[in-house]
């Protein structure tokens, strides 16, 4: 089954083009269309051989862009396919599916109006969202669709988890709690490292680490998240590359009031000003943060120890919430390539059985590996995320159960 998995953000557009079978599968194709809408948009595409194309064009809308994507998918010079037909089906990531989603769903009229009456819980995130969808229902109308949606696997978790302590009209009246993300990645690493040890996904007890530009940290007992640090937003929790993170209420409106912004100049200033960025005022990556902290900057210094230790916290409350830990994942690119990141948040863990082989941790980047030391109580994990797959092996189970119906 070849399927084509489709991540539409406000401006750009990734994909991957899959070929499932039972047992195993490939990636054909992938790629990405950047600044829709913009001036000097272009399209990047590579093959699985490797061979990568770069095409210009003027790209004004999703639909258009999508077009562009189908097109050199069927071309005969950069081509996969010989027939649009090939694509059995298109899986959709979906960033917030609010309630009304805990798994991924087939998409009909009714899951779109649904998915519609979330676009206030991410209205930067799920209009362009839904403008893929709609895209294949005009460009491949009779192409069944899947959305996989960030939230969907944080929705185990059990009401004092994800409820806030605001009065509960609020939270029946707008739905207020918290709803998590990076779901997808958190469900396919903790699996994967589960596979890799060849344990028993269904009796551990895991500590998911996603730490990229935007990080979460997710528990994830017996097979189910039960906590996680991102809330209502993917403001709330970790130290990230422009996020706050967790910060008082009190503090936001005092700088509210102090600064005279709105609600509008106060969302820009937490979730693209601060974080890494705001402490260095240097970059919001790791690497030009770690580089300027073997300088001696004492900014850089100070942000890579605060970054560190806000996920030490989480870790330590997480590890509280579940009783013990028995598997530490890290992911995201942070976690598959930051050796010391993972080596400064482990140090000073060892008391609950956390230790890490510094040779094997040092200089491993994006591979899956165990880092632990023979001793380690908990085994430490290294798992490349895929959430692309886990979108395409969804897609494929459900438009198979349709299908054998």
């Amino acid at each position: 089954m070849k399927i084509l998995v489709l991540n539409c953000g406000s401006s750009s557009i990734k994909y991957q083009l899959f070929n499932m079978n039972d047992s195993s599968w490939e990636v054909m194709a992938k790629g990405g269309v950047e600044k829709v809408g913009l001036k000097g948009s272009f399209l990047k595409h590579e093959k699985d051989t490797g061979e990568k194309v770069l095409l210009e064009g003027e790209i004004l809308d999703h639909q258009t862009g999508i077009d562009y994507i189908l097109g050199v998918l069927n071309s005969e010079r950069h081509g996969c396919i010989s027939d649009l037909n090939e694509i059995d089906a298109v899986g959709h990531r979906v960033v917030h599916g609010g309630e009304m989603f805990n798994s991924s769903v087939f998409i009909t009229d009714e899951v779109i109006h649904k998915m519609e009456d979330c676009i206030e819980l991410a209205p930067l995130h799920n209009p362009p969202n839904l403008k893929g969808i709609g895209a294949i229902s005009s460009l491949l109308p009779d192409v069944p669709q899947v959305g996989v949606f960030d939230t969907a696997f944080h929705q185990t978790m059990p009401k004092h988890a994800y409820m806030y302590a605001l009065p509960q009209a609020l939270y029946k009246k707008y739905g207020i709690r918290r709803y998590g993300f990076h779901g997808t990645s958190h469900r396919y690493v903790s699996a994967r490292a589960c596979e890799i040890l060849g344990v028993d996904y269904n009796t551990q007890r895991i500590i998911s680490c996603h730490l990229g530009n935007g990080a979460s940290i997710a528990a994830i007992q017996n097979g189910k998240s039960v906590d996680t640090s991102m809330g209502f937003t993917p403001i709330e929790g970790l130290m990230m590359g422009t996020r706050c993170g967790d910060l008082d209420v009190g503090a936001v409106t005092y700088i509210m009031d102090k600064e005279t912004i709105g609600t509008r100049s106060a969302s820009t200033l937490f979730n693209k000003h601060s974080g890494m960025l705001g402490i260095t005022g240097i970059s919001s990556d790791m690497r030009e943060v770690e580089e300027a902290s073997e300088k001696g900057d004492e900014n850089a210094r100070l942000a890579m120890e605060m970054y560190d230790y806000r996920i030490k916290k989480y870790i330590g409350s997480y590890v509280a919430a579940m009783g013990g830990v028995d598997i530490l994942i890290f992911t995201g690119g942070i976690g598959e390539n930051g050796d010391i990141t993972r080596s400064g948040v482990c140090k000073g863990l060892e008391f609950m059985g956390v230790e890490i082989n510094e040779s094997k941790n040092k200089g491993l980047r994006g591979k899956e590996q165990d880092i632990s030391t023979s001793e380690s109580k908990v085994r430490v994990m290294v798992v490349p995320t895929n959430e692309e797959l886990v979108i395409a092996q969804d897609t494929k189970t459900i438009v198979e159960e349709l299908s054998n119906k």
